[in-house]
């Protein structure tokens, strides 16, 4: 009998499950950015010329004894990267769409071997909302947003990657439930992440207008998607902590200020997050965070409690 039970239970479920999870709107949530957005923790290369011996890396910070509890859920008891079946991604490369269960690989890398911000970003809100959630990234490395990512309020030249970041996110809005059959083509679009501002320190009149244009930005978008209120997270240029050049602080503070000018929106410190390049995989690669998952990983953690506290009347 108990067999029975647990047979016919078991086919219940699989009848019920989908419909449960096509009955209800898929939460929504656009990340974008520049590379830092993309991706660059390494996850798993261990090459001890290329990568540092592994310092850094995924599996290795996840060991850890201090940090074992914030890792636990990223992994099963067998050692494979758990794969969601309630937080799914859609990420446009140069090469493909990238687009599932979020795991490791949503980057602008081929394989499984980097992470973004998306990772730990998708299981923190994946964790506290009960809907099913579609994370849509758009993000190209070097770009600015004085020209790149120009929005139409900044007056001039539209930027070319600001109109194909709408058209991805439409896009990607558009083909729900072409592209992800389980998913209820009916959303909710619960917030914006932004991460980005490299490239803008080394132009002094895309310092000067950054804060400005990042104001714009957020209010062209919202226009765009219709979702006026759309809350806003915007992450910390904070690659190489406190020490950095008056061109990276410049920024900062328009970051920070934007944040304060933008109606819903947040500024997310992110300098606590960096590692010295000794202790991480790419040691020449100061823009990308040293290619340390424990700071994208951290980073995508923060993005994801500060954007929890929008939800909490959902």
């Amino acid at each position: 009998m108990r067999i029975i039970l647990l047979t016919t239970t078991v086919l219940l479920l699989a009848i019920i499950a989908p419909h449960t999870v096509l009955s209800q709107k898929t939460q929504v949530f656009i990340l974008a950015g520049q590379s830092n957005m993309q991706g660059q923790g390494v996850v798993d290369l261990d090459h001890p010329m290329h990568y540092n011996a592994g310092k850094g890396i995924l599996n290795q910070v996840m060991l850890n004894p201090k940090m074992k509890d914030l890792y636990a859920h990223i992994k099963n008891e067998e050692g494979n990267f758990i794969v969601r079946d309630d937080v799914f991604v859609r990420y446009v490369t140069p090469s493909e769409i990238k687009r599932g269960g979020l795991s490791v690989g949503f980057t602008g890398y081929p394989g499984n071997h980097h992470i973004g911000p998306e990772f730990q970003f998708g299981h923190v809100v994946g964790k506290a909302i009960k809907q099913p959630v579609l994370l849509i990234k758009t993000a190209w490395g070097g770009k600015s947003l004085y020209k790149d990512f120009r929005p139409p309020s900044s007056g001039g030249e539209v930027g070319k990657y600001y109109r194909q970041m709408i058209s991805e996110i439409k896009q990607g809005l558009n083909q729900i439930s072409v592209e992800f059959p389980n998913l209820n083509k009916h959303y909710e679009l619960r917030g914006f992440v932004w991460f980005q501002g490299w490239n803008d320190m080394y132009n002094e009149e895309a310092r000067d207008h950054y804060e400005q244009n990042l104001v714009n930005l957020i209010k062209d978008v919202r226009h765009e998607l219709n979702a006026h209120n759309m809350p806003v997270v915007i992450g910390e240029l904070g690659n190489g902590g406190e020490d950095v050049s008056e061109n990276m602080k410049a920024i900062r503070n328009a970051q920070k200020n934007a944040a304060i000018n933008i109606p819903n929106a947040v500024f997310v410190k992110t300098t606590p997050f960096a590692r010295p390049k000794e202790q991480s995989p790419n040691v020449g690669h100061g823009h990308h965070w040293f290619g340390n998952a424990e700071s994208y990983f951290l980073i995508g953690n923060a993005l994801g409690k500060s954007m929890l506290e929008f939800q909490k009347t959902k």
